[in-house]
């Protein structure tokens, strides 16, 4: 998406949107894709964004785990790994190891059934394929704790069982050596230490030419003494030679683990983007969950349809305050392009416009968004706003000049996939020419197909907007009693600014209110007035409109009562005139008779046969049998007393019955003829014709 001018989506706050995403990712991978998030323009990529981050805030939401607990960053070691020659450390190996071990997971967690289930995420993995050969070569070498094994070569096993034995031999040689200088009074308090990589005896000073040995140092003192024994020199020299031929021989292994990785460094690095790409996945899907957002339709079509929207960070600062947030719905189709909103500073106009500005930059570059899930984005490829004083020193340019030079942009590249925001537009010049002005630029902008928002003051754009199709115009409501703001948009109507009503309730003093007014166009103080009282008015019909509809939710619950105590009462009645009918089903009867039947069957076979024992188990099963059909039977009446079916619809938040197992869950997704239902903890996929509603029984008798 273009943007005008490059500071635009600062100056509708995406930039705060990034930084919030950025806080909530943990690889530098997904940090860098939210510090650099892009807006697009291709339907089938961005549908894929929303989805993926939908699937995964379900994930998150119904308690799924997820294997993406990987967190390093092997960015550096990767390039290393590519290097020919190159020599990874133990470390550096087991964090290859992890993030092998991270892909498996998240391999065996996209088993067949969540593949279907979760169809946006498993393509993250699409194109790629685990390779277990990593693990088993890292694993041959290199323990959980990055120390090369033992058995990683015959040559080592060797070097490091001779080190074994000459360490021992060296120990019980000091441990002597310690009893007969300790005996003679030699010792100092340390005993024994190594220097150089040779172990040595701490010895007083004045005793240092009364022990043989190699002199190593003293201590700062001058007190102590450092000597090796003469004894344990051959020991030393023995294990000084080992231990070098040891980090020859771990070197050596290192070098070829290292070469033999190489050739799988491209798909470790794919890898690496996999978990990066599910962490900014992760990211979205928690940033989603904070402010309460939804997955939109979206379009090709240029089309903003928004339905309880609120603005992302407003929502939030909100809600850590808990202060309420009023949601705006508005439309721009083909039919109403432009918006021409209007009413009395502070009331909200330029939040509302960045709202839609806001949320549509959000859409197009993945992110769920805070509206109703009915809302609709059209997908747009220029974005241009005008916000503000921008007043140009560096160019010598007033402010309506730089308004004028803005608008001059606007109309030059404005086109039907253009969604455009003005705010005051025709302000900084005189009122008249100024509003002549904007009309013009309204009217091209029209021409032109573009969509977008436009606020005001001038009352000839509110007029404007009344006859030329596809503007319309909007008022943000305002209670002229209290002097407040209801930050909530009036499609359809103009709004007044309230300058003589607001000029009164501060107090100002009636005569200079009076002569304001005598200097005021008498029309236009009259069309003021009357967008005044109008609305006033259309705010009552709006109260007793909720009043009414309220009215006829409530007949409507007690219709709904009625017929049910009237249903239950007619239920009871065909019940009891069954008991009294039927104590003994023709079904249960026909079952005992057989059952009858064939026990007496089974005596006869008793007497007659040998083999009693088989007469006996034939018995015990048939009694099996019997009590499975009790058990099943049983099962069945515990969820008839629980739940009665209702039929109907299926619709999301439902609880249904499956036909063929009787077990109740509640449906998550609609997709088509198959619905997502939650049984227990995990979400599965039944056909609609499997599936039956119904109600606890507990809750339909309170209705």
């Amino acid at each position: 998406m273009k943007l005008y001018p490059e500071s635009a989506s600062v100056q509708l706050e995406f930039d705060k949107i990034k930084s919030g995403l950025l806080e909530k990712c943990r690889l530098e991978y997904s940090k860098a894709k939210a510090a650099d998030l892009r807006i697009h323009t291709r339907k089938d990529y961005i549908e894929r964004e929303l989805k993926q981050t939908h699937e995964f805030r379900q994930l998150l939401q119904n308690g799924i785990y997820f294997p993406n607990d990987y967190v390093l960053n092997l960015a550096k070691e990767l390039k290393l790994l590519g290097i020919p020659g190159a020599v990874m450390t133990g470390e550096q190996l087991v964090a290859l190891r992890k993030l092998a071990l991270n892909m498996e997971s998240i391999f065996r967690w996209f088993d067949a059934e969540r593949r279907k289930t979760y169809d946006a995420l498993v393509l993250v993995i699409e194109g790629t394929y685990y390779e277990k050969a990593i693990l088993g070569l890292i694993d041959d070498v290199v323990d959980d704790n990055g120390q090369v094994k033992d058995n990683a070569s015959d040559e080592l096993q060797n070097i490091r069982m001779s080190l074994y034995r000459k360490r021992a031999e060296l120990r019980r040689a000091f441990d002597r050596i310690i009893a007969k200088l300790n005996k003679a009074g030699y010792l100092a308090d340390i005993e024994e230490s190594f220097m150089n990589g040779r172990r040595v005896v701490a010895v007083f000073a004045e005793q240092k030419r009364t022990v043989k040995g190699i002199l190593h140092g003293e201590s700062e003192s001058r007190k102590t003494a450092f000597i090796e024994p003469e004894e344990t020199i051959e020991l030393n020299n023995d294990i000084y030679e080992l231990e070098s031929s040891e980090s020859r021989e771990v070197y050596r292994l290192l070098r070829e683990l290292t070469s033999r990785l190489s050739i799988y460094a491209p798909l470790l690095t794919t890898y690496h983007s996999i978990i990066g790409e599910f962490d900014f996945v992760r990211a979205k899907a928690f940033y989603g969950i904070e402010m309460n957002a939804e997955y939109p339709v979206v379009s090709d079509k240029a089309h903003v349809h928004l339905v309880k929207a609120h603005h992302p960070l407003l929502y939030l600062y909100n809600k850590r305050s808990g202060k309420p947030v009023i949601p705006t719905d508005l439309t721009l189709d083909s039919q109403n392009r432009i918006l021409v909103i209007s009413g009395p500073n502070a009331g909200g106009k330029t939040v509302t416009m960045k709202t839609v500005g806001l949320l549509q930059m959000m859409v197009q570059s993945g992110l769920l968004v805070p509206v109703h899930p009915s809302s609709e984005f059209g997908i747009f490829k220029q974005l241009m706003i005008h916000i503000g004083d921008t007043q140009s020193i560096e160019f010598d340019l007033s402010t309506y000049s730089s308004h004028l030079l803005s608008m001059k942009h606007f109309m030059e590249t404005a086109n039907g996939k253009t969604l455009f925001f003005i705010d005051e537009l025709g302000s900084g010049s005189d009122p008249n020419l100024g509003g002549a002005f904007a009309e013009v630029i309204l009217e091209e902008l029209a021409r032109k197909h573009a969509m977008g928002i436009v606020t005001t003051h001038y009352l000839n754009l509110k007029v404007m907007a009344n006859k030329t199709p596809g503007i319309m115009n909007g008022a943000m409501a305002f209670n002229e009693k209290t002097l407040m703001p209801l930050y909530k948009l009036i499609i359809g109507k103009p709004g007044s600014s309230y300058t003589f009503s607001i000029a009164e309730r501060i107090g100002l003093d009636k005569r200079l209110i009076n002569r304001a007014r005598s200097l005021v166009d008498e029309d236009h103080f009259k069309l003021d007035k009357l967008l005044n009282r109008t609305e006033q008015d259309l705010r009552q019909v709006e109260q007793k409109s909720k009043e009414l509809h309220q009215l006829v939710k409530e007949n409507d619950r007690l219709k709904r009562e009625l017929e049910t105590v009237l249903q239950k009462e007619k239920h009871q009645q065909q019940v009891e005139l069954l008991k009294q009918q039927n104590k003994i089903t023709e079904e249960r009867i026909t079952y005992l008779k057989d059952m009858e039947r064939k026990l007496r069957q089974m005596v006869v076979e008793w007497k007659k046969t040998d083999d009693k024992d088989k007469v006996v188990k034939g018995m015990a099963a048939l009694l099996f049998k019997k009590n499975e059909q009790q058990a099943a039977s049983k099962k069945q009446k515990q969820l008839d007393n629980k739940y009665a079916e209702v039929g109907g619809d299926i619709k999301i938040g439902d609880k249904v019955k499956m036909k063929r197992n009787q077990q109740v869950g509640e449906v998550l997704e609609l997709r088509g003829k198959r619905a997502v239902v939650k049984i227990g903890l995990l979400p599965m996929q039944f056909d609609l014709a499997d599936l039956v509603v119904v109600r606890e029984k507990e809750m339909e008798e309170k209705k």
